[in-house]
């Protein structure tokens, strides 16, 4: 049972992982590039379960440990440290941020594939790859909620992702098991299970960063729940890898 989750990266996605687990009664200990001084102001939010750390330190402090760091830095992340630990990989492929990979753009490996090779002795699990940071805090629900959402994940070994949906499931969402790390590219940045079914429309063209941001933050979340995930992904085509980068991750 998970007790303390380990973050590697404090950016958007693992500042709202971070609030998830605090509120589901989680101990989290955070770490991120910049060292644990510069993430006072996230802790003291977080309140008296929250403590910053280094990389290491978080690795080893975590049942489990989320890697939410730019993909083109994960072999900064600590194999001796993970070694024997459940790891959810949230990283996805940008060129544009994150350079180009050859092994991604020939689609001989996804992104957590090469991951799980840095961390050979870590079980590695894709998982809050395909949704962005607001909306991953916005349509949490308690189990068992009609309005409940899924998110997929993606690993080899059937462990992992026993201990990664149960934690999906204490953050508030269902998870739906898409198969082995080399499927995961079925949730990667330009896939129909990518960010778009969880918020409704279109951005609106014209207008200023100031108009677009309280557009995405005042936006409300799109339920999608198991069997709308599992037809996205079911029904996704691989295309060249990759996509835009929409913001800072770390």
């Amino acid at each position: 049972m998970t007790k303390t989750l380990g973050l590697i990266g404090a950016g958007m996605i693992g500042g709202s992982l971070a609030r998830l687990a605090v509120g589901a009664g989680l101990d989290v200990v955070l770490s991120n590039s910049r060292g644990p001084e510069s993430l006072a102001g996230l802790v003291a939010e977080l309140g008296t379960r929250a403590r910053a750390a280094t990389p290491a330190e978080a690795a080893e402090a975590g049942d489990l440990v989320v890697a939410t760091i730019p993909l083109g830095a994960y072999r900064k992340l600590p194999a001796a440290a993970l070694a024997g630990k459940t790891v959810l990989d949230t990283m996805n492929y940008y060129p544009d941020r994150d350079g180009s990979i050859a092994e991604l753009d020939a689609k001989v490996a996804t992104s957590s594939e090469l991951v799980q090779r840095h961390l050979a002795d870590a079980r590695v699990v894709k998982a809050f790859n395909n949704i962005d940071f607001h909306r991953l805090v916005t349509l949490a629900r308690v189990s068992g909620a009609e309005d409940r959402s899924a998110l997929p994940i993606a690993g080899d070994s059937v462990d992992a992702k026993g201990q990664a949906a149960n934690l999906l499931d204490a953050l508030g969402y269902d998870a739906v098991d898409i198969g082995t790390l080399a499927d995961s590219w079925r949730t990667e940045p330009e896939t129909p299970v990518y960010v778009k079914p969880y918020f409704p429309g279109e951005p609106s063209e014209g207008l200023s960063p100031e108009e677009a941001y309280r557009l995405f933050v005042e936006t409300p979340g799109v339920m999608v729940p198991v069997d709308r995930v599992r037809g996205l992904t079911g029904s996704a085509v691989r295309g060249p890898a990759g996509g835009q980068f929409p913001g800072a991750a770390d």
